[in-house]
């Protein structure tokens, strides 16, 4: 369990599905990102020292785009989780249904969040370059902006997950 966000965040089916696919949909989310980059700041391919550096980046520590992961989950619990179990017709068990739902739900929202160029610099700023910078908490604050917008939540230390409206 990472955190409750809310006082019914009981779904712990869910919630480990998530915690199961956090290390993949990352290693996603950096390579969407980098490729995107490419089509945004380098559509002819010619390489520079700063694409050599991104397209050479390989996902080691994905520890700062935690935050951001577990942000989402909370949210999308939140929003779209159910805490009972319905029957499932198809044959799957609900792990697999929740996997394969919250695995489409955040390539969708990462496939939005890459059209915006300052979500696209801030997953770089916490990957590629870390460690020249120093101030991955207005990265963070950057990411969190873009589900403020897109969901109308604010997620609070102390409240957790509030609507804002």
């Amino acid at each position: 369990m990472v955190r409750k966000f809310f006082p019914l965040d009981k779904n712990y089916v869910l919630e480990e599905a998530q915690l199961l696919l956090q290390d993949t949909l990352l290693s996603s989310l950096v390579e969407s990102v980098k490729a995107q980059y490419e089509l945004l700041y380098n559509p002819l391919g010619i390489p520079d020292p700063l694409t050599i550096k991104i397209r050479g980046y390989r996902p080691g520590n994905l520890k700062p785009l935690s935050g951001f992961y577990q942000n989402l989950s909370g949210i999308y619990r939140y929003k779209y989780g159910d805490n009972q179990l319905e029957f499932l017709w198809e044959g799957l068990d609900h792990s697999e249904k929740y996997k394969n739902e919250w695995s489409g739900f955040f390539k969708n929202q990462v496939a939005l969040f890459c059209k915006k160029e300052l979500f696209i610099r801030a997953v770089l700023d916490l990957t590629v370059f870390l460690p020249e910078n120093r101030k991955a908490e207005l990265a963070e604050n950057r990411m969190n902006h873009f589900m403020l917008q897109t969901f109308e939540v604010r997620i609070h230390k102390q409240r957790g997950i509030v609507n804002v409206a």
